[in-house]
């Protein structure tokens, strides 16, 4: 399985929990297993990073690979993706914003190859000003989680070197 991260988890790592200086153990953990192909991103999501000049951004130039570009599978999912969204049930300005950030980019590269997409999103239901990343993976039956439950799966341990 691999995991596809969404810009608010690696932006939320850095300000927060895992900032570089504090949680260094995280930060190679990542790298580990993004040179296993175990996770990854979207080129997307490194242009939102890269947008905001700091130590992220920084760290996302440094890892290229680490963001997959769209492909000809992609493409059609975001075919599906853009249908879906226009459907109606969301406002004009949220199918606007939805179709030209990261967040679609994600989802259906996730839809086109399998992945499970890790967001502090959470579904809403009732959602019609935003079209939020579960509600666009409920849609396509992409499987997604938070960090933490990716820490989980991945039987990942931050414990302070001796």
């Amino acid at each position: 399985m691999r995991y596809l991260l969404d810009t608010n988890v690696l932006i939320e790592a850095k300000n927060r929990y895992y900032a570089f200086d504090l949680a260094p153990g995280f930060w190679e953990w990542l790298e580990r297993d993004a040179a296993a192909g175990v996770i990854g991103s979207v080129e997307q999501v490194q242009e939102e990073i890269v947008a905001v000049e700091d130590e992220l951004a920084v760290w996302a130039r440094d890892h290229r690979e680490l963001f997959s570009r769209v492909d000809a599978r992609t493409a059609g999912a975001l075919a599906d993706l853009a249908l879906w969204a226009s459907a109606g049930r969301f406002t004009r300005a949220a199918v606007d914003e939805f179709l030209n950030v990261a967040d679609c980019f994600l989802v259906a590269h996730a839809a086109a190859h399998g992945h499970t997409v890790v967001t502090h999103e959470g579904f809403q239901a009732d959602a019609r000003r935003r079209i939020l990343i579960p509600n666009a993976c409920r849609a396509l039956d992409v499987p997604y989680c938070d960090t933490f439950t990716l820490l989980r799966a991945r039987d990942v341990r931050l414990g302070l070197a001796a």
